[in-house]
């Protein structure tokens, strides 16, 4: 069975192919021979994931552009209001990824078979490495229930080598004060994988990957140094950018980079923020079916009998509530 067939029906769907749009003339991009070149630029879907309104870039599609990543989704930024039911994502299955989730403000409750229950919050990046199986619940956190305020973030699945498919899941938590960050002339970065201008993320990955949270200011430029083959990509969260070939990428657009050359050129006339995010491809078969990534349709198959037996952990006691949203007893984790 193709990964396709797969697909079709699950969780995992593709996004639509924006028009490009150039860049006033005035241009204030300085590309080189070394500027990596657009292959396309896409413009989010909107969708819901529970009860969780989402954009998504990418899912299972693309894979010669964004690996080792197989999904981005940006969740809100919706408004919660003290005491409202949280924003949920019910109990459900991983296998053979690692569902990242990253806040740029609110805060979140996370809930899973590893006996893990605990907050976490704006700044903060979190990996459930689901290896052979595992089930988690998420929904916005007690900061939000008490206090209300605005839920955004990031959720992006990284993909898991095939060596490592059927290692025992784990849950990580890399706090705000823990991230790398880079201040320049023009720019700040948080550094939340890999590593740039000399400032390295503290998180340990299966495969080399880079994930780096950036703000121009207006009138700014600014030259990433990338592996020139290693994937990249971008994500417009607020304002817009000038990309190789005088191509605007704006506001919940994402740009695919060739691979070949090296530096990931920027310039913003008004200021951005955004995501630059890449790494080695994995260069592997990718079958997907909903939460579920692995390399083979046995492997698939394997991970619903595994999670239809039991051996994933217990939807409903995930799903349990604590006597307010995330009051459970267990913390954060950082490996290390």
């Amino acid at each position: 069975m193709k990964r396709r067939m797969f697909l079709k029906g699950s969780a995992i769907t593709g996004a639509a192919i924006a028009a490009p749009r150039l860049a006033q003339s005035g241009s204030g991009l300085l590309a080189s021979a070394s500027t990596r070149k657009v292959y396309r630029i896409i413009k989010a879907d909107r969708s819901m994931v529970g009860t969780l309104p989402i954009l998504r870039a990418f899912a299972g599609d693309q894979q010669d552009y964004v690996s080792p990543f197989v999904l981005l989704d940006e969740f809100g930024p919706v408004r919660v209001e003290p005491g409202a039911d949280p924003l949920r994502v019910d109990a459900h299955p991983h296998a053979g990824v690692i569902p990242t989730t990253y806040f740029l403000s609110g805060s979140g409750h996370h809930k899973d078979s590893l006996n893990y229950d605990f907050q976490i919050g704006t700044g903060d990046f979190m990996l459930f490495s689901s290896g052979r199986g595992a089930i988690h619940m998420e929904e916005s956190g007690q900061h939000m229930y008490e206090q209300g305020g605005d839920f955004h973030g990031f959720q992006i699945w990284l993909n898991m080598p095939a060596a490592y498919k059927l290692i025992a899941p784990s849950t990580e938590v890399y706090q705000d004060k823990q991230m790398g960050k880079v201040k320049g002339k023009g720019f700040e970065a948080r550094v939340i994988l890999g590593e740039l201008f000399g400032t390295r993320s503290e998180v340990a990955l299966l495969s080399p990957a880079f994930y780096y949270h950036i703000t121009l200011e207006p009138n700014s430029r600014l030259d990433i140094p990338t592996d020139a083959g290693h994937n990249a990509f971008a994500y417009a969260v607020n304002g817009s950018v000038e990309l190789e070939g005088r191509q605007l990428l704006e506001r919940h657009h994402i740009a695919l980079f060739e691979r070949g050359e090296s530096t990931i050129s920027l310039y913003s006339q008004n200021g951005v923020e955004l995501l630059v995010l890449g790494g080695q491809p994995l260069n592997e078969r990718v079958y997907a079916y909903g939460p579920f990534v692995m390399n083979t349709e046995q492997q698939i198959r394997q991970c619903i009998a595994d999670y239809q037996a039991g051996k994933m952990g217990n939807p409903d006691m995930v799903n349990a509530r604590t006597p307010k949203p995330g009051t459970g007893p267990q913390g954060p984790v950082k490996r290390g």
